[in-house]
């Protein structure tokens, strides 16, 4: 299993463009990068310009991922780019977007339901509890959106892979794919998104394994504060999420699996400090949108929770104040891009003896 980097959350990816993220990504040891969308390495889907950077990863010896975008028709507005590239005509953006991804040879291409709104607080940042429109109507909405990008994608011979995003539970996703066809949708298991659906890493990972095409591999801080848990994104190895377990059931399902980092971009390329997240887990309204959710795995994800918190009351583990305080730029960056490397490389190298 090769480990790259999502090009978007290397540091310094906007002032190098995709081809210098390639060659930094294999200066940092990594073995591909991920970007999220097409549009990403050629905002136009410029053919000659898409297969010199296909040959710039191929002569660096890097795996090349890349995707689509919204795939949920009341998000889609707030990407008003996959209607452009359509000329205004959404479906024809997305065709092009997946003839111009599959002429590179990229098949696996990610797309998402939503997108964090990071200026609300709680639960009003995510999509799932906008009041204007159900998430059940939203979920039919992407479902029958899908449906009529599945010829395109059974034509093209492509998956479109639907991450693990914070709004949206495994189980949901899961339905989606069987709902379209697994042979055309498929799934991008964030390792540390479905903690804020209240589902353990490792009970999300046995869940989708068979419809995981894709990944970003990242570890959360979770633990109690003020209205509930928060949560704060960690180097691999530092956080919940347990890659010994999570690593294996992947390898097993889809042993030629890449395995992409997420991590913190530097504050030179974002200039804040470490998001955190309110997971109001004891509120009502916030547990009722989680039927799926059994007894049994909200016992073990807070058992989780408490030996993490234990880690931190011993001094092992700095709180969440404490890490968001502490400098954080392209030397720090690159430093936990290499710390989660190393960690997830040595549980691959393990399970492969």
């Amino acid at each position: 299993m090769r480990i790259g980097i999502d090009g978007l959350k290397i540091p310094e990816s906007a002032k190098r463009g995709p081809g210098g993220t390639l060659a930094h990504a294999r200066e940092l040891g990594l073995d591909g990068v991920f970007f999220r969308s097409v549009l990403d390495l050629s905002p136009t889907l410029d053919a000659a310009e898409l297969r010199n950077l296909r040959a710039r990863a191929d002569d660096l010896g890097l795996y090349l991922e890349t995707g689509l975008g919204k795939v949920n028709p009341f998000a889609i507005p707030e990407a008003p780019e996959l209607r452009a590239i359509g000329d205004g005509d959404t479906l024809l953006g997305f065709r092009r977007m997946m003839e111009a991804a599959a002429a590179i040879g990229c098949r696996e291409l990610w797309g998402s339901t939503a997108i964090v709104k990071p200026q609300y607080h709680g639960r009003l940042a995510w999509d799932r509890f906008r009041t204007d429109v159900t998430w059940d109507e939203q979920l039919t909405a992407t479902e029958r959106f899908l449906g009529r990008l599945a010829p395109y994608a059974r034509d093209l011979g492509v998956h479109i892979n639907l991450e693990t995003h914070e709004e949206i539970t495994s189980f949901e996703l899961v339905r989606l794919a069987e709902a379209v066809g697994p042979d055309v949708v498929g799934i991008v298991y964030d390792t540390a998104n479905a903690l804020h659906r209240v589902e353990h890493p490792v009970w999300t990972a046995r869940r989708v394994a068979p419809y995981v095409r894709q990944t970003h591999i990242k570890d959360a801080h979770l633990a109690h504060g003020d209205e509930g848990l928060w949560y704060q994104l960690r180097p691999c190895g530092t956080g919940v999420v347990d890659f010994t377990q999570v690593v294996p059931i992947l390898m097993a399902a889809n042993p030629g699996l890449n395995l992409t980092l997420e991590t913190y971009e530097s504050y030179e390329d974002r200039p804040r400090s470490p998001e955190k997240w309110l997971l109001e887990i004891y509120d009502e309204e916030f547990l009722r949108a989680h039927p799926d959710l059994t007894t049994t795995e909200f016992a073990d994800y807070l058992r989780t929770v408490r030996a993490y918190e234990q880690r931190i009351a011993a001094g092992e583990l700095p709180d969440l104040e404490t890490y968001a305080a502490q400098p954080f730029g392209y030397t720090e960056a690159v430093s936990q891009i290499r710390d989660s490397a190393a960690h997830i490389r040595a549980i691959c190298e393990e399970n492969a003896k």
